[in-house]
């Protein structure tokens, strides 16, 4: 996700889509503990995604 696709979205669509990143981050946490995770690089992806959606939160409540 970039941050570019972030800009258009509300403070409650930026939620949303945190609480759907973080399920997926949770989903492959236990798929890699299982061993059943084949692509590792989708855990840096989803952190840093979670990263950018907090950032853009943060930067609209400063901007408030």
């Amino acid at each position: 996700m970039k941050f570019e696709e972030l800009k258009g979205k509300s403070a409650d669509e930026l939620k949303k889509v945190l609480l759907e990143q973080r399920k997926a981050q949770f989903n492959l946490r236990f798929q890699a503990s299982g061993g059943q995770l084949e692509n590792t690089a989708q855990m840096r992806q989803i952190r840093r995604d979670i990263a950018r959606i907090k950032t853009m939160i943060n930067q609209q409540k400063s901007a408030a």
